[in-house]
């Protein structure tokens, strides 16, 4: 089954497809890309990391992949929480891992936390590899989500747990209508104002808008051969866990 999100892409150049995009658009909003992402969910977004990396706390997973890391910031956080031997962090984007890569130096987690340039669809590792796998708001920007799903089930070993941390939709009024016109009309003025890259901001609006949620999201778990699945609302329906096993 193919989603609408899967044609959403950041740019209007229809020669490029979505994986070159995001990937640009993630290189172009990289210095600014923490800085931005605390403003605009007031600091509310390490929270969520929090509570999504404290769901893997009972398995103890000592092995783990975090994909789409892009600052790292998932990964730091798992190496805190969790304490697990190895964190393999992967994204498409060089210069967000640059600035992941810089971030990890500082806090001397070099020896744990490995980043690698890296496609969502196509990992670089053994089948059954990893004893969980952490996403934070990086699903929706699969070109193909149910490959990236099928290619995170390969390498997780049985039994493994799948995170995944995203912005969903909000339905209670007036929320959802506060919420649509915040991510549509002021989240992109603040992206032109900061990043110089409007559309990426213009993007994440729509890409939220087009990606299957709450319930939705759930069967696609199912079909894509997960166990387990269920998703936690937080902060009344802006961002979702999603939990699933191999």
């Amino acid at each position: 089954m193919t989603y609408a999100h899967n044609e959403v892409k950041p740019y209007d150049k229809k020669e490029d497809s979505k994986k070159e995009q995001v990937s640009n658009m993630f290189d172009n909003i990289a210095p600014h890309y923490d800085l931005l992402n605390r403003v605009l969910t007031l600091g509310i977004d390490q929270k969520w990391r929090r509570k999504g990396i404290s769901q893997l706390l009972e398995k103890d997973p000592k092995m783990i992949l975090d994909v789409a890391t892009g600052t790292a910031d998932i990964a730091i956080e798992t190496a805190k929480i969790l304490s697990p031997e190895k964190i393999h962090g992967i994204d498409i984007s060089k210069e967000m891992l640059e600035i992941g890569k810089q971030k990890v130096s500082k806090k001397g987690l070099d020896d744990l936390i490995e980043l690698q340039v890296a496609d969502s669809e196509n990992l670089p590792f053994e089948d059954n590899t990893f004893d969980a796998i952490t996403v934070a708001f990086g699903v929706r920007n699969f070109e193909n989500l149910e490959k990236g799903l099928l290619e995170m089930r390969r390498v997780l070993k049985p039994e493994g747990q799948l995170m995944i941390l995203e912005f969903s939709k909000p339905t209670v009024f007036p929320l959802k209508q506060l919420f649509n016109f915040y991510f549509k009309y002021i989240l992109p003025l603040i992206g032109k104002l900061t990043s110089k890259d409007p559309k990426a901001y213009k993007y994440l609006y729509e890409s939220v808008q087009a990606f299957p949620n709450g319930k939705d999201f759930v069967s696609v778990l199912n079909k894509s051969g997960y166990k387990s699945n269920k998703c936690i609302p937080l902060t009344i329906g802006i961002c979702s866990i999603y939990l699933g096993e191999k």
